[in-house]
């Protein structure tokens, strides 16, 4: 009897039907950024990743979605839950993940730090224009020698002389800074020793930005090494809900969630790819999806997948609620980059060689996966979140 062959187009790699917890109206504009994605992202993003071009090109189509920015933001934005938030960007990162980084730069770490920290006149004197794209954002945390450390370690210092604030230091791996025109700069407070937010507009005396080089990961992502060398800022820039590092830890509270959903994106990516050459690839005169080993690695995919979809969407559900918290966040952070880690590399080893060769999606989505494993916090620093936690006990230095 002849064997039965599935396929390969019936199982939805959406195992556990996640988006039918969407309203109608919600996976409308899901679908909407699907097409777009599929359409103008997917057939250049190869070419984009291998010259380090960022995606500014798909500015008008990303204006034309709706999807940056909240209803508080801007008015004319139409009110999204989290989890159509989440869905999205995990849409994003399963096209490409560079593509979602820099969207998740300007919609979450930039916007995000002013609609957190900012008074309610900042927020209306910016969020509308970066709402539209008039006005792109980035997000300067991260120093040249102070990585997990800028809780407590940041050598960027501010310093106030009168109505103006003078910021002296550098910042490193800052995404989307080589062209933003406004960068959040995290910096101590030399007479309080507290980390405090500023707006540093791009030509402002003394910033500059230069690319970093030579990336394996996110290229189409430009980001920067960026020197402040006395940098005056108007006390009207300062980020006035932003007086300790607790304040910055909102925004990223808010921001590792996004990376969660954004890393079950690339795993989704590198998953959906090797099916697809699974199927296509024959050997001893079969599909090499007819393997054993191979469904194994196809299945251990998808329940990885899977479940940090379900994880991602419980945290959804608690952003909702508001009740969210830091260890939650942290935990989520942790698990999903782990497991798409693991996933991508799975999904490397199903092509065998033609898995290195950029022409192979999942060549780009195996090197993209080690920087979503590495920013918004290591694996390590997120899992001493969680552990202090759960015994009440700090291991932090």
């Amino acid at each position: 009897m002849a064997r039965k062959q599935a396929d390969p187009a019936a199982v939805e790699a959406d195992f556990y039907r996640v988006k039918d917890l969407l309203r109608a109206e919600e996976r409308q504009i899901l679908d909407r950024v699907r097409e777009f994605l599929v359409e103008k992202v997917e057939p250049v993003a190869g070419e984009l990743w291998l010259r380090a071009e960022p995606p500014l090109r798909f500015i008008p189509d990303i204006r034309e979605l709706g999807i940056t920015g909240t209803h508080a933001d801007d008015p004319a934005v139409f009110p999204r839950r989290y989890l159509l938030n989440g869905l999205i960007g995990m849409e994003m990162a399963r096209v490409d993940p560079s593509f979602a980084t820099f969207f998740g730069v300007h919609n979450g770490l930039g916007m995000g730090s002013i609609r957190v920290c900012g008074s309610e006149e900042q927020r209306k004197r910016w969020l509308p224009q970066m709402v539209r794209w008039e006005k792109i954002g980035a997000f300067g945390l991260t120093e040249p020698l102070v990585g997990s450390a800028t809780s407590g370690g940041l050598t960027t210092t501010a310093r106030r002389e009168g109505s103006t604030w003078v910021l002296n230091g550098e910042k490193k791996w800052i995404g989307n800074a080589t062209f933003a025109d406004l960068v959040v700069i995290w910096a101590r407070d030399v007479a309080d020793d507290h980390v405090k937010g500023f707006v540093v507009e791009q030509g402002t005396d003394g910033f500059a930005a230069r690319k970093l080089e030579g990336k394996i990961a996110l290229r189409s992502v430009h980001n920067a090494h960026i020197v402040l060398d006395g940098v005056r800022v108007p006390e009207e820039n300062r980020l006035q809900h932003a007086n300790s590092f607790r304040d910055t830890a909102r925004v990223l509270k808010v921001t590792r969630g996004g990376v969660a959903w954004s890393s079950t994106g690339c795993a989704l990516g590198a998953y959906e790819a090797a099916r697809r050459y699974a199927t296509e690839r024959i050997q001893f005169g079969r599909p090499i999806a007819s393997f054993q080993l191979v469904q194994d690695l196809l299945a251990k995919m998808l329940a990885n997948i899977t479940a940090c979809q379900s994880l991602a969407v419980r945290m959804a559900q608690l952003q909702e609620e508001d009740r969210l918290d830091d260890a939650q966040a942290a935990m989520a952070k942790m698990f999903c980059t782990t497991r798409m880690r693991e996933t991508v590399a799975w999904a490397r080893e199903v092509f065998g060689g033609n898995g290195i060769l950029l022409e192979h999606d999942v060549a780009r989505f195996f090197c993209d996966a080690e920087a979503l494993y590495s920013y918004e916090g290591t694996r390590d620093m997120n899992a001493l979140i969680v552990g202090r936690a759960a015994t009440g006990h700090s291991a932090f230095v």
